[in-house]
């Protein structure tokens, strides 16, 4: 099985407690490892889409990737815009321990599960630097995207992760979008978003399912994405 939970903001290495955010959040991660524990078994899947420690360096990051290393089941984390840590991919999986895997510009293999994406950016940004960022994750989506074409083999399970939502607030098409309909991709997850009672845990978009995994809005539990 496929689970997924993102924004999981630890800090084990700094002083940034998510209770300030609400009284919601006071011990998430207690109430994450809990659902996970009960749900997951070793031989299945997590992704994290993003966010997921508050850690500056590498050498901060260690604990809160140990943290999530013990619990049950293979790993798949990807870069989100709090994500200060994590520089060059190859420094990331140096410090990446067994069964924890990375995702940038490329595609992972896990038994016939195949997984692929991007950071993404925000759709909201007028400023001509977000425009740049925004073009430059989209042409690394596609890098992922074509290594996961070329590697894709009869049986295979192909999910797709972004940090950002993929799209917009109209939930209308977007270049991002176009590229998981183009790729055939039929279920991407994603974060980013928090407290907002008008997110959407489940889009349906040109083919494709959009799971929203941010940890607030889903209860501090991981989402299934593929039984």
């Amino acid at each position: 099985m496929i689970f997924s939970i993102s924004d999981l903001h630890l800090g084990t290495c700094v002083d940034k407690p998510m209770d300030v955010f609400g009284k919601k959040w006071e011990g998430h991660f207690e109430k994450i490892k809990k659902d996970w524990l009960e749900k997951v078994k070793q031989d299945d899947v997590v992704l994290l889409a993003g966010d997921l420690s508050w850690a500056m360096t590498n050498e901060e990051a260690k604990d809160d990737i140990a943290e999530i290393a013990a619990l049950p089941g293979k790993k798949v984390i990807l870069r989100g815009n709090h994500d200060y840590w994590w520089q060059s991919i190859s420094k990331v999986r140096a410090i990446l321990p067994e069964g924890v895997y990375a995702l940038q510009n490329d595609v992972v293999r896990i038994g016939n599960y195949l997984f692929c994406g991007s950071r993404g950016w925000t759709m909201d940004g007028a400023e001509a630097e977000d425009k740049k960022i925004y073009d430059r994750e989209v042409i690394r989506l596609e890098l992922s995207l074509a290594a996961m074409a070329k590697e894709r083999r009869a049986g295979d399970v192909v999910v797709g992760m972004t940090h950002y939502p993929p799209f917009d607030l109209t939930f209308a098409s977007t270049p991002v979008t176009e590229l998981f309909k183009k790729y055939e991709v039929e279920t991407v997850v994603y974060g980013h978003l928090h407290g907002n009672v008008y997110a959407k845990r489940k889009i349906y978009l040109d083919k494709t399912n959009y799971l929203l995994t941010s940890c607030d809005l889903v209860d501090f539990s991981l989402v299934e994405v593929v039984n």
